[in-house]
């Protein structure tokens, strides 16, 4: 049994679930997401209750894949209500002299320290705002915000000698003592 899965998400007010064969959208206002869960798993809306419950499909109660699955389904649903109701946020900081993010567009360009500039594309549903040394990330999609942000961060991933690179603001770089010389 699965102590995640057995739990209902609950839907808040102003929030509409539509549940289609195995195709769960979920929307307020602007903001709508959808999924699609996989076979071994059964996802239902109960009115009364203002809540979505999940459990395995009939035949695959004793499956691997159901119990591995019931959670995890129950975990995005969960992550789609929250995004659609408050969103999520992310925040990166460029450290480095004369490195820094600018956006033109759809596009954000990134100066980390090579000879040219890194352009990344921003995905539709993403938005983002650029304030000199700072990138910040919202979305409605959990999984697309952290995508966005750890391709930013793999431009120039921060260095342990001198702390240089993108990093997330609420990261901690572990700094090296570098070579000693003389002693």
């Amino acid at each position: 049994m699965s102590r995640i899965g057995k739990k209902p998400v609950s839907v808040p007010a102003g929030v509409t679930c539509t549940i289609n064969k195995r195709e769960v959208t979920i929307a307020k206002g602007d903001k709508t997401l959808s999924m699609t869960h996989r076979r071994e798993i059964a996802v239902s809306w109960d009115e009364g209750e203002k809540s979505i419950s999940i459990a395995p499909s009939e035949g695959f109660e004793n499956s691997r894949e159901a119990r591995a699955y019931w959670g995890l389904t129950r975990a995005l649903l969960q992550n789609m209500v929250v995004g659609v109701t408050e969103g999520y946020k992310k925040s990166l900081e460029v450290v480095g002299v004369g490195w820094g993010a600018a956006l033109k567009g759809a596009v954000i360009e990134m100066k980390v320290g090579y000879a040219n500039i890194i352009e990344i594309a921003i995905p539709a549903g993403l938005d983002v705002k650029v304030e000199k040394q700072f990138i910040h990330v919202s979305g409605p999609d959990k999984q697309m915000v952290g995508q966005f942000c750890a391709e930013c961060r793999s431009t120039r991933k921060p260095e342990p000698y001198t702390g240089r690179g993108v990093k997330y603001t609420d990261e901690i770089v572990r700094r090296k003592q570098g070579k000693v010389f003389g002693a």
